[in-house]
């Protein structure tokens, strides 16, 4: 049965842009350095799926997730790429976790342990890679407990310690003295060991933003998150991305209301005189904040136009008398571009006081994910629908 959708709510993804951004990072970072795909959070959002494969085409060699369930998403897609869970994972996880060959994340001997008797009565080698905490103060073991976290790691017959990193924290920061400190304590392990001649074939730090300021001097892997969906927090002359995600909907039913005239809950607004007021069907439940109530836009015509009253679960209203003629199923942008109006993520979170980052990954399953390749429609995933299927 073909997959289907049957919202005029939907997100718009532009698998050329995932493509291109990879290849951006492609062509600043040595031959030799490998690029792990973060598709954690369902891809920002994007979908994990779709984007894993589009990614993986454009040259990245490794995924990255947050735990265990994402990882086995990307196996049951048959996608076979090495997968790295960044978060812990427990022990109730570790067979899961090793039956669909993920790569582990390790700070603590004694979870370690754990996998090796895991690994053993399974007979199959854990891939682990050491998370040091060089500053950001959240998983990972202190530098001076490195070498002997190796050594006894080293050890064991069923751990293959295939990895090291750390994770910045201020690594988007224009201020660079954190930044720097963190790569220094980093760069003095990894000195040291090649001082002791202990190999780790993978060695990594830098995120989107790290890959961006970094040189590659000790490292051979970077992990390109929020970049790879065209966010880019620190300028680079040399990578210019392009962003690869549109929210869309249209407008479901349009009448002129006469003044004083109450919108949404709480009748937070009021019309002032005779008001064209376009409902839409999108909601805080689709992931489009309260926050933005009787202050957000969108995009109607190639106008901006305000949204009025608050932003209900499933619907939000908008006055559109500044785009006036529309008309029913007309369609409205709320990410993205439309003429030569523009809104973004970034636009978005300024509004609300957060990050962009938060803003496309809350947008919700339930919103019909649509992909596009060379401007064409290529696939679609409904989460509400059992099957992946094709064109709508």
């Amino acid at each position: 049965m073909e997959h289907t959708y049957y919202r005029d709510t939907r997100i718009e993804v532009d698998l050329d842009a995932i493509e291109h951004n990879i290849t951006q990072f492609r062509r600043i970072l040595p031959v030799e350095t490998k690029i792990l795909a973060a598709v954690k959070a369902d891809a920002y959002g994007h979908g994990a799926v779709t984007v894993s494969l589009a990614a993986i085409s454009a040259g990245a060699s490794h995924l990255g997730v947050a735990f265990v369930d994402e990882g086995i998403q990307l196996r049951e897609a048959q996608i076979r790429a090495p997968v790295l869970v960044f978060g812990y994972i427990p022990p109730h996880a570790i067979e899961a976790a090793l039956s669909f060959n993920l790569t582990f994340t390790v700070f603590d001997l004694n979870h370690v342990r754990q996998i090796e008797q895991v690994a053993q009565r399974l007979r199959k080698t854990a891939k682990v890679h050491l998370k040091v905490d060089t500053g950001m103060g959240r998983l990972g073991i202190a530098p001076s407990e490195v070498i002997s976290f190796i050594n006894q790691v080293n050890n064991l017959k069923w751990v293959e310690l295939e990895g090291i990193y750390t994770h910045f924290a201020t690594a988007d920061d224009e201020n660079s003295d954190y930044f720097d400190h963190q790569l220094h304590l980093f760069e003095e392990i990894l000195q040291q060991l090649d001082e002791l001649g202990i190999e780790i074939p993978l060695r990594h730090a830098a995120n989107s933003a790290g890959a961006l300021r970094m040189k590659q001097k000790w490292c051979n892997l970077v992990r390109i998150g929020i970049s790879m969906y065209g966010f880019q927090d620190v300028s680079n002359p040399d990578v210019k991305l392009k962003r690869a995600l549109s929210l869309k909907s249209s407008i479901t039913q349009l009448k002129c209301l006469p003044k004083g005239s109450g919108i949404s809950y709480g009748k937070t607004y009021t019309t002032s005189t005779d008001e064209w007021i376009a409902t839409i069907p999108i909601g805080y439940g689709d992931g489009l904040p309260r926050h933005l109530s009787n202050k957000g836009t969108a995009l109607v015509g190639g106008t901006r136009v305000p949204i009025v009253g608050r932003v209900c679960m499933d619907q939000v209203m908008l006055r559109v008398n500044k785009a006036m003629p529309v008309a029913v199923h007309d369609e409205v942008v709320w990410i993205g571009k439309q003429g030569a109006e523009e809104i973004t993520a970034d636009e978005i979170a300024e509004q609300i006081d957060t990050i962009h980052y938060e803003i496309v990954t809350r947008l919700g399953s339930r919103v019909p994910r649509l992909y596009f390749q060379n401007g064409q429609l290529v696939s679609t995933r409904n989460a509400l629908h059992s099957e992946e299927g094709n064109k709508r």
